[in-house]
């Protein structure tokens, strides 16, 4: 049958024949899918760290399910859910001292998957020799827990960025659960004309009035990925922001309290996140926020309300009321609600979707890329030091110099342009000295502007 995707005439509707499918290669997440196979090659985000206690967790990546437990001294496997004797489910299974034993008939499972004990077994047996339980590989960092979901010869070193390590940063784990794709919620960090919408004119401003001015936009490929660069005038101040996707399912973004009043150069991550699929239809973000003075410098944050299905800032989740949801929306509402999968073939992007449009675009050919048996062009590899990221506020005081708005936005990309040069291209050494030497910079650009108008 056929199916129109552009209607063109009043009360359509009826035309529409049938609705096009969704873009599997870059939306399906189970094994095989391009997609899926792709995200197994990098260490994904599993659960809280504080999740692990006495009892083993039921835990979904990929379609699979999983089961996540903590041993009596202290290692965390994740292994296939049921048993490899007759099939019981081991997240009703006891923690010891070295594995996760399975309470029908005591099987004993190292972290590995190894099988150290069948005792039912007389003392001669070598079966629990001759098998293995099906495991994935775990990481602890910080809070959180990692699996390694793809190919065990080619597992990567775990990567860790320079926003990991900022000076007196506090890094508080949380994840919220998402009804929808993975990737329509990803694609979102990518889209900073939905602020000025969303979070500012459709209903009231959810962070701060800036945010509600349609900002100059452009869209830079970094060494990992992608950074969004938005510049906006508040008063004599430009305020250039940039948040970082770094491929192919992680996203830093910056404070979200930024009001553009006061300033400041190179202000640090607020929010660490990766979109991590469940299954085809149903996502989580987790990762950290971030608790130091550049992330909230008017203590506007709270940190108790960080953690299981919570974050600390608005519309992020469904736990509010439908009709209050209907009146104020966030992006949890208009995210989920994009369908249970976005379908590409009924949109119609405009050029404040460019930043969705190259990030698709990235992903795609990283996807066909391993799909053909190549490696992923864009994984970070730790070479003795911290991976540079890009995420960032900076507020300059660069007074309007032209009496239109046309001329002022030319000074803005200018503004942008020269601070994006500064933060994506300057020093690249260890975090310290890249911080003050990127903050330096950024110190020296702005006093050239001063002087400029003096």
């Amino acid at each position: 049958m056929s199916y129109k995707v552009l209607l063109i005439k009043p009360f359509s509707a009826y035309e529409r024949e049938q609705t096009p499918a969704e873009d599997a290669d870059l939306t399906h997440v189970e094994r095989g899918s391009p997609a899926g196979e792709y995200l197994r090659r990098f260490w994904q985000p599993v659960a809280l760290s504080s999740e692990l206690g006495e009892l083993p967790v039921k835990v979904r990546m990929f379609g699979e399910t999983l089961v996540l437990f903590r041993a009596k001294n202290g290692q965390v496997g994740l292994l296939e859910p049921h048993c490899s004797h007759r099939g019981s489910s081991l997240e009703f299974g006891i923690c010891e001292d070295n594995g996760l034993r399975c309470c029908y008939h005591g099987w004993l499972y190292g972290v590995d998957g190894t099988i150290l004990e069948t005792p039912g077994d007389p003392p001669e047996s070598t079966l629990r020799h001759s098998l293995c339980h099906g495991a994935y590989p775990v990481h602890e960092y910080k809070g959180l827990v990692f699996g390694y979901f793809g190919p065990p010869a080619l597992k990567p070193e775990f990567p860790i960025y320079d926003s990991y390590e900022h000076p007196g940063d506090r890094l508080v784990p949380y994840y919220i659960t998402y009804p929808c794709n993975w990737l329509q919620v990803h694609e979102n960090v990518m889209d900073p004309a939905h602020a000025v919408f969303l979070h500012t004119r459709i209903s009231f401003s959810h962070f701060a009035d800036v945010w509600g001015e349609l900002p100059e936009m452009d869209f830079v490929p970094t060494p990992t990925g992608m950074i969004y660069v938005t510049s906006r005038r508040w008063g004599d101040n430009v305020w250039v922001r940039s948040n970082d996707i770094l491929l192919p399912n992680l996203a830093q973004v910056g404070h979200v309290w930024e009001d553009g009043s006061t300033p400041k150069e190179f202000a640090r991550v607020a929010i660490t996140r990766w979109t991590t699929p469940v299954d085809n239809t149903t996502c989580r973000i987790i990762g950290w926020r971030h608790f130091h003075a550049d992330a909230d410098p008017r203590g506007l944050a709270d940190e108790s309300r960080c953690g299981p299905e919570s974050v600390d800032f608005f519309g992020q989740g469904g736990d509010r009321p439908y009709e209050e949801r209907q009146r104020i929306p966030g992006d949890y509402d208009a995210q989920i609600s994009q369908r249970p999968i976005a379908i590409h073939a009924l949109e119609n992007l405009t050029r404040c979707d460019r930043g969705v449009a190259m990030l698709r675009q990235l992903l795609r050919r990283q996807i066909k890329r391993v799909a053909e048996g190549g490696e992923p062009t864009l994984s970070p590899v730790r070479s003795g030091g911290l991976i540079p990221t890009y995420t960032h506020d900076t507020v300059v005081p660069v007074p309007a110099r032209g009496g239109d708005r046309e001329a002022d936005g030319a000074l803005l990309r200018a503004v942008s342009k020269a601070i994006t040069e500064i933060v994506v291209k300057g020093p690249h050494q260890e975090q310290a000295d890249r911080l003050q030497q990127v903050r330096a910079l950024i110190r020296e650009f702005a006093e050239r502007q001063r002087e400029a108008v003096a």
